[in-house]
């Protein structure tokens, strides 16, 4: 299958304008929701501003976070301070195509929107997977939820899909790998709110928390060594993935790559986690501009 709508997400689409207008509107719409309708803290906030407005030209950024309810994104980047209205800056998101691009009103919106669709359990080889490697290509911002859906309880982080460390892997520039934990997005947009759906608006007087974390380190040349040597041992049904440059890493090697990669991820967002709890008993209010 092609790919949906790509042409709408160019950055020279009817001169930019559409996507200018929807990043107003978004924007307009997710500081209402984090600061006058809810309270938003950010923790470490200054890492984010940085690495979106400063990091070096050609180095992507790579985003990722758990994910508590529809509205994580953007209302996530609607705190104070934060360039949300910067179109050429923001950041560029993979969204569930069964959701965000079901139709052909939608799959334009989320497309001005710097939305990339993905089919769930579609594989990381699907083929908008290639459009999330160009983008970091570009040196680009990309945000990722890699617990693969909403999960609006109290719990520690669950195991991760491995699209995001596949990309890590694949991207012909290694990104920074920037983790992210939050909550209170559960009780802006709680699932079963009435009779089992969402509110049709976002409720108000709720706490938001957002705790930003420092950059991850992946020695990937020791790592993809270490996984080519694991996988001598293993013997394992395949799903007919290609090698990968360099080493040509076969399937099996690139699976235990991708779930030493994702560990490292997940214990980082767990360890926000929690943290989180902390910074919730003492109330802190980190960033306010």
């Amino acid at each position: 299958m092609g790919r949906k709508m790509e042409w709408a997400g160019l950055a020279n689409h009817m001169g930019g304008i559409p996507r200018k207008l929807v990043f107003m509107a978004v924007g307009a719409f997710s500081k209402i929701v984090a600061n006058r309708l809810n309270s938003t803290s950010v923790h470490n906030a200054n890492t984010l501003f940085h690495l979106v407005q400063s990091r070096p030209s050609g180095v992507p950024l790579l985003t990722v976070s758990n994910h508590m309810s529809t509205l994580d994104d953007p209302v996530m980047w609607g705190f104070k301070g934060f360039p949300i209205f910067n179109a050429k800056l923001a950041r560029w998101v993979l969204a569930a195509e069964d959701i965000c691009f079901k139709n052909t009103v939608l799959s334009y919106f989320f497309r001005l929107g710097k939305c990339i669709p993905i089919t769930r359990g579609g594989g990381i080889y699907q083929e908008h997977m290639n459009e999330a490697l160009e983008r970091l290509s570009d040196g680009a911002w990309l945000h990722t939820f890699p617990e693969g859906k909403v999960s609006q309880e109290d719990a520690p982080i669950r195991r991760l899909k491995w699209g995001t460390a596949s990309l890590i892997v694949r991207a012909p520039v290694t990104p920074i790998v920037l983790p992210i934990f939050h909550n209170g997005f559960e009780k802006v947009m709680p699932e079963t709110y009435f009779r089992g759906r969402r509110p049709p608006f976002p409720l108000c007087n709720k706490k938001i928390n957002i705790i930003v974390g420092e950059p991850l380190e992946f020695d990937l040349a020791r790592m993809r060594q270490t996984a080519i040597s694991t996988s001598r041992n293993l013997s394992l049904p395949t799903r007919g993935w290609p090698s990968i440059s360099p080493n040509k890493m076969d399937e099996l090697a690139q699976r235990c790559l991708y779930a030493t990669i994702s560990e490292q991820i997940q214990t980082a967002m767990e360890n926000l986690r929690i943290f989180s709890k902390s910074f919730q008993a003492k109330g802190v209010k980190s960033i306010h501009f």
